[in-house]
């Protein structure tokens, strides 16, 4: 048999399921398939969803409950850009937040002049902002952040104690490298390995997520190949294993045990003679 072509197995507790999304549909997105360069205008700073891209938010967010996936979800991680969040926030958080509930709504009412109503944080995993998913960067100001200050007000019950510095102090003018970002994002995967949670979604972007996912998929059937790298639609999601070969993070196993309890004799039959 041809293993390198057949099956593969690895130990479970060195793999963690992530949930894959792109955000959904961003004021960006419409004026850019208009006019290509509507991407290098500071009129689309930081794009917000469209109302269409609100609409792609509640579908998701329906199929997500319809697969139980909120009940095994342990950790949400979002690139810190508005559309992003936004979409985080729509699909895997909780129902709207009400008055005398005591903890702070994930987001805000109102967030990007989007008539959205506030998000309550209960009854759905913690949220956490990483730079190292955020989309190529440079050059198109619709990928530059605002300031955490900014966006601790409008997303109370996100954290962002990953992000150093108040400033967006990673986006330059001149255009991150495809295989810069390849780079970024085999970075954020290791720090994924290294993470507790055993199943996580993952709200990003489509230039982040395609030079990414492109570096994987070279061992596998060409159908494969193309089911992982082709570029994500808006508010797409794909389920994947993310396998630590190289044992970057420290999780033991749950489910393992050790047999042998009580102690005795036990020489199998092939290792005898």
């Amino acid at each position: 048999m041809d293993t390198a072509a057949g099956p593969s197995l690895y130990p479970l507790h060195h793999s963690k399921t992530i949930h894959l999304v792109r955000h959904a549909q961003g004021v960006h997105n419409v004026e850019g398939e208009k006019n290509h360069d509507a991407y290098l205008s500071y009129d689309y700073f930081d794009a917000n969803l469209t109302p269409l891209g609100w609409k792609q938010v509640e579908n998701l967010q329906k199929h997500v409950k319809a697969n139980e996936l909120p009940k095994k979800i342990e950790l949400v991680v979002v690139s810190p850009l508005l559309r992003t969040m936004q979409t985080a926030v729509g699909v895997f958080g909780g129902e709207a937040y009400t008055d005398g509930i005591s903890e702070p709504p994930l987001m805000i009412e109102n967030v990007g002049h989007s008539d959205h109503p506030s998000v309550s944080a209960l009854n759905c995993p913690p949220f956490i902002a990483v730079e190292l998913c955020r989309e190529q960067m440079g050059q198109h100001p619709c990928d530059k952040r605002r300031t955490v200050g900014e966006y601790r007000h409008m997303f109370p019950g996100i954290d962002f104690s990953l992000i150093e510095t108040d400033e967006d102090t990673w986006w330059k003018p001149e255009r991150e490298k495809k295989e810069e970002v390849t780079g970024r994002g085999l970075k954020f995967l290791e720090w994924l390995c290294t993470r507790k949670e055993k199943e996580i979604a993952v709200v990003t972007h489509s230039s982040f997520l395609f030079n990414t996912l492109s570096a994987f998929g070279n061992d596998c059937h060409p159908n494969i190949k193309t089911e992982m790298c082709t570029h994500f639609a808006n508010c797409e999601l794909r389920s994947m294993v993310i396998v630590d070969k190289g044992m970057v993070g420290s999780n033991n196993s749950t489910t393992n045990y050790p047999g042998k309890i009580p102690h005795g004799l036990d020489l199998p039959s092939d290792a005898a003679g």
